[in-house]
């Protein structure tokens, strides 16, 4: 098993910067607190596992606790904001033993010497806390845009079970008359389709989510006016709110930590040459015959080599290629390689590795022949392996569409906007984001923002996301809520 392997260095760059520029400078020592134009006495928060405080690929009361919607509300109590309860998990385990698919967090545990994320085993069944509703945290872990307004939504997530009495998660927020509200949904309605490697449909045009798999792309239509609806619901008595657009998924460490060409000459060793001469040299000559020569190329003996990968979008050529390998091969050795070649390449830079990848690229595949049954060396890392490039492109395509929709539906209903996809963007840049001398980028770990499981955040990149709703609150309605220090949560836990 690939080990994820965290450097005493790295660590200690998150801790030691000689720069003194910082974003966080706004200390409620500063500044006279007020709510401007807005009311805050009571501010509820809808959305999913972003919302909840979600972490380390499970949900648990630390977590919860370092929320961004948590740190929102406390800094609102500064100018007449009222209690925030959130539905919390009974540990800080997380996960539900009795139930498969609900795992306990993610932690760091030294194995074999080097510093590997291993699951926790969950350390209690489903609970439920209904009787201490309502809870002003109404984000849900596995919500996509349009389950909000599924009156029977707790029937299909245990994490809403926890609570829920019968009503949809924009109702149980209504019920309670908001003054304020955030609303931070949708990521999951391209998420879901990215992070299981596109095994799943791209539903643009079907207006019916009923229909959809786990795994699909929402419809754009359905995403807006599922979002419009609610926001029409939360502010029919005046409340005011702030609603935020969805961050580029391709950007986060699940799919930016392995890299494309990890096959270095070392670790191919002698295989290489062999390689070369007994594989991709004879599926190189026949696809170039068929002029798709430009799938494979020839290992380098030189530089880093790209994984194999099967890519659905090609054209299959396994008919052609067991035909054109026969004469050498024999029918039954040339037919296997046709099944499993036949829609084969190299990774590109343009192909994203999934996180979870990372444990598989090397291990063998027991139901390939023993000669060629390495995955992403001698055989193909399968759909659900990789996001490939025509994947990723329809995810961009729907985000795109989104974010125009999020935007326009604040514009039109005079709500703060979070541009939360351009501060991704500025996690991802060179230079990061300094806050009191300690930089904080997108990079798995050791960048400090997100979390073990590469998709959620760390309480410090909470932090970061509530200090852009603030800004985006205080710009809006003209109130001074004073920002929170990034530094003051927690990141990733060392052993």
């Amino acid at each position: 098993m690939k080990k994820i392997l965290i450097s005493t260095f790295a660590i200690s760059a998150l801790l030691l910067n000689v720069s003194c520029d910082t974003e966080f400078d706004t200390d409620v020592n500063d500044v006279v607190v007020t709510s401007g134009e807005a009311n805050f006495s009571k501010y509820v928060s809808l959305g999913n596992s972003l919302t909840s405080g979600y972490r380390d690929g499970s949900l648990y009361i630390d977590g919860q606790n370092e929320s961004y919607p948590s740190m929102i509300a406390m800094q609102m109590k500064l100018a007449g904001g009222g209690d925030f309860k959130q539905p919390l998990m009974p540990n800080n385990v997380g996960g539900f033993s009795n139930l498969t698919g609900f795992p306990g967090k993610l932690v760091l545990s030294v194995v074999n010497g080097s510093l590997t994320p291993v699951a926790s085993a969950p350390a209690a069944t489903l609970d439920n806390i209904s009787s201490g509703a309502p809870y002003q945290n109404l984000g849900i872990p596995g919500a996509k845009s349009f389950h909000l307004g599924i009156t029977s939504y707790g029937s299909l997530n245990p994490y809403y079970s926890r609570f829920s009495t019968g009503v949809s998660p924009v109702a149980a927020a209504v019920a309670q008359n908001p003054t304020f509200f955030s609303l931070w949904i949708g990521n999951n309605d391209i998420l879901s389709y990215a992070t299981s490697g596109g095994v799943g449909v791209d539903q643009t045009g079907n207006l019916n989510p009923a229909t959809y798999g786990s795994n699909d792309i929402s419809d754009p239509n359905v995403v807006a006016s599922s979002i419009n609806s609610y926001v029409t619901a939360l502010t029919a008595n005046g409340a005011k709110g702030v609603i935020a657009n969805i961050p580029s998924v391709t950007t986060i460490p699940f799919f930016t930590t392995v890299p494309y060409n990890p096959l270095t000459p070392a670790a191919l060793g002698a295989n290489l040459n062999t390689l070369n001469t007994s594989l991709y040299g004879p599926l190189k000559q026949a696809l170039t015959a068929f002029g798709a020569g430009d799938r494979i190329n020839l290992l380098f003996s030189t530089a880093a080599n790209p994984v194999l990968i099967k890519d659905v979008s090609l054209p299959n050529l396994s008919a052609q290629l067991t035909a054109a390998l026969t004469p050498s091969l024999g029918a039954p050795t040339a037919a296997a390689f046709g099944q499993i070649y036949g829609q084969a390449r190299q990774a590109t830079a343009e192909d994203y590795i999934l996180l979870t990848t990372r444990a598989v690229i090397g291990a063998t595949n027991p139901s390939a022949p023993s000669a060629i049954n390495v995955y992403g060396i001698s055989y193909p890392l399968e759909n659900q392996h990789v996001l490939t490039k025509s994947e990723a492109a329809s995810v961009k395509t729907a985000m795109d569409a989104y974010n125009a929709s999020i935007k326009s539906i604040a514009d039109a209903k005079g709500l703060a906007f979070v541009d939360a996809n351009a501060k991704m963007v500025e996690l991802n840049s060179q230079s990061g984001i300094l806050y009191d001398g300690i930089r904080y980028t997108a990079k798995f770990v050791t960048g400090g923002t997100f979390s073990l499981d590469g998709v959620h955040l760390t309480g410090r990149g909470y932090a970061i996301v509530a200090n852009e709703f603030i800004k985006a609150i205080n710009a809006k309605y003209k109130s001074t809520l004073p920002q929170v220090n990034p530094n003051n949560y927690s990141g990733v836990k060392f052993p």
